[in-house]
């Protein structure tokens, strides 16, 4: 079919920056992204676009690149540019309260009418994650229409060739339409040389006598990736593809709620649960994910993926919570917090708790894939600050019991939570009377915020890299290649055999193998819910343990009778801000041997103190008697754009006592402090 009708090229992007980044990477994004990207659009105002900015880097930029935003406002005065809605902290919706969808959605489109005069009919979907329970919220805040990927359409059983305009669909009676982007634009563009890129946009036209082309995806793949600087702007891609569409008569650029005002459904679509090809194998454990990828390639290989690539259906975004144990804690942790916080009155619900509550639903640190997310220490620590903050001010409104339990991961084993004004423990109750969350609500850190080494299935890719490719004659993207940002060995990626936390005990005894003290029985809780106490009967003996909350300090007492000759260990994961960087370092008699990223072990010492200047805090632990301690910066291998790096989560102590006799106390005191200048 030909057609004299050009292609409606409906092109969009979408910018965020994840809660807890750094301040420098941010100005690096956009002095490397944002910028330029807006300076080149601007100087072409027939060229209709759509933009999205998360809530939070969009007050970022207004308050720190006031003229670029001003550039902005100009472009979308001027009908150049239709700004996007969502919910302002950029959250996964369909894994968030109901209430606090539409409260995130109507945040940003409040915003955008403050800022730019209007509010917004179009939505972007965090990750394009589709779940039908998003509609009514969706449609009650006033939006109209979202953009997912073709692949959610394919999925339905409908063909590529039937894909263009918009689709309907209804939740509850609530309607909304559908917008399906291009997988084909997505792997082209900018990655294609422009010309090319332009020449698959204009060759629609010859299949439809409607034809459109819908791209919707991150802003930052235009500067920001690897490689795409120089190729975007400085070798002037986004120049030539924007001049080249412009010139061609088979092309017409509109925005989103244009075509939308002017053209009528395709007909009802209902879309299963469902995000991108690349989260359905990043979501899945290991080797599912392998098999998954197997699959794939073997139907690529015999060149019918694009016939099987519907059914080739991996895992959904939810399933990032059954992977990651530490995501599903603090997803748990998020909801217990927002439903606490929907519970208050409505005139204690302020705005600056509405704000720590939206930005620790920030969907970045909750999972994994290309980028590194739930592996970023600093994402998570985001997300826990800003949880611990909001939990601090809740229970100023909404006292808590100081001893509490309750299984809110839904593991099947109760948390006892001993909390005071400046510390809470939070303790598993399956055995291992291991701290999970040891929260400082001065400092607002969660020193239990670490990640086990889990297993991934591009380890297996780690004795063999593939070569780089290029996109002939243009740029390799991220999605193509696998690379190494650190040398990494496939022994430095093996699993843990167990999750990290502290206060995990075991006994060594002549030698032997360490037996792990993980049967521990709950016998005593103190009547003011300061305390709790366990015991474990193994070999005839007996080990007694107490955990106490006492201002900003947990102090740990164990009973040791009948290992004669045996020691006690114990070992904790201790999650320090600066890691391996220049603040963080260790502080012994009075000295500074050296920081986090260095190994030490000391004998019989009786004091060691963590001190982090980027937090403006110190760990301080105590042991009587002196014990034998070692220290390890513990580090889990992840991929991310720039490739395999090993990232280091946490300090690992351990800490073994001898025991001289029969009858043996010891004690562990973990204290907290602000540091003051």
């Amino acid at each position: 079919m030909s057609s004299s009708n050009p292609t409606t090229l409906l092109f969009g992007v979408h910018a965020h920056q994840p809660t807890g980044n750094f301040p420098e990477v941010i100005d690096h994004a956009h002095e490397r992204c944002y910028r330029p990207f807006l300076q080149t659009l601007y100087r072409y105002p027939e060229f209709r676009f759509a933009a999205h900015f998360s809530g939070p880097l969009l007050d970022y930029l207004c308050e720190r690149f006031p003229d670029d935003m001003r550039m902005l406002a100009e472009m979308s005065a001027r009908g150049q540019v239709e700004l996007f809605g969502a919910g302002d902290a950029e959250p996964v919706l369909a894994v968030i309260p109901q209430r606090d969808r539409i409260g995130q959605i109507e945040l940003l489109s409040a915003k955008l009418e403050r800022r730019f005069g209007s509010r917004p009919a179009g939505a972007w979907l965090t990750e394009r994650v589709w779940e039908a329970t998003v509609v009514p919220s969706l449609a009650d805040c006033g939006i109209k229409y979202v953009t997912v990927d073709d692949y959610h359409f394919l999925c339905t059983g409908a063909r590529i060739d039937e894909l263009g305009g918009y689709f309907t669909t209804e939740e509850d009676g609530r309607r909304l339409d559908l917008f399906p982007i291009s997988e084909a634009l997505r792997y082209r563009i900018p990655f294609t040389p422009a010309a090319e890129a332009v020449s698959y946009i204009e060759s629609l036209a010859e299949k439809s006598n409607d034809a459109t082309a819908i791209y919707f995806d991150d802003i930052e793949k235009f500067g920001v990736w690897p490689k795409t600087y120089e190729w975007v702007y400085e070798k002037r891609w986004l120049e030539m593809f924007i001049e080249t569409v412009l010139a061609s008569p088979k092309v017409r650029t509109q925005t989103f709620a244009d075509y939308h005002s002017t053209r009528r459904t395709r007909g009802t679509i209902y879309l299963p649960t469902v995000s991108y090809v690349e989260m359905n194998e990043w979501t899945l454990p290991p080797q599912a994910a392998s098999a998954y990828g197997d699959l794939l390639a073997q139907s690529k290989a015999s060149g019918r993926f694009d016939t099987h690539k519907p059914f080739l259906r991996g895992g959904i975004w939810k399933n990032f919570l059954m992977r990651y144990p530490e995501a599903n804690w603090m997803h748990k942790r998020m909801l217990e917090l927002s439903g606490r916080f929907a519970a208050l009155a409505p005139k204690h619900q302020s705005e600056a708790l509405r704000t720590l509550l939206y930005a620790a639903q920030a969907n970045d640190a909750y999972w994994h894939g290309l980028f590194g997310g739930l592996y970023l220490p600093h994402l998570r620590r985001g997300i826990y600050r800003n949880l611990v903050c909001l939990e601090a001010a809740l229970d100023k409104l909404q006292p808590r019991l100081p001893s509490t339990r309750s299984d809110p991961d839904f593991d099947g084993f109760d948390e006892l939570f001993l909390h005071n004004e400046k510390l809470q423990a939070v303790i598993k109750l399956d055995g291992t009377a291991t701290v999970i969350e040891l929260d400082d609500y001065r400092l607002g850190q969660n020193f239990g915020d670490t990640l086990r080494r889990h297993g991934e299935h591009y380890h297996r890719s780690i004795a063999s890299a593939k070569t780089e490719s290029t996109n002939n004659g243009g740029i390799a993207s991220p999605h193509d290649q696998i690379s190494f940002k650190h040398a990494v060995t496939a022994a430095e990626a093996a699993p843990d055999a167990e999750p990290q936390s502290m206060l995990r005990d075991s006994l060594m005894r002549n030698g032997a193998a360490a037996s792990a003290l993980n049967d521990y029985r709950e016998v005593a809780a103190t009547a003011a819910g300061t305390s709790v106490a366990f015991e474990m009967k193994l070999d005839g003996g007996l080990v007694g343990k107490v955990i106490e909350l006492n201002g900003n300090t947990m102090t740990t007492r164990y009973a040791c009778q009948g290992y004669a000759g045996a020691a006690m260990r114990t070992r904790l994961a201790i999650a320090m801000p600066s890691c391996d960087g220049v603040a963080g370092r260790y502080v012994v008699a009075g000295n500074i041997p050296g920081g986090f990223g260095q190994a030490f072990d000391w004998e019989s010492i009786g004091k060691v103190v963590l001190e982090d200047l980027f937090m403006g805090g110190r760990v301080t632990l105590e042991l009587q008697p002196p014990a034998r301690v070692s220290v390890r910066p513990y580090h889990s291998v992840s991929q991310s754009e720039d490739g395999l790096e090993r990232i280091m989560q946490s300090v690992a102590v351990e800490i073994s006592w001898p025991l001289a006799s029969n009858d043996e106390a010891l004690m562990l005191k973990i204290r907290t402090d602000e540091i003051t200048p």
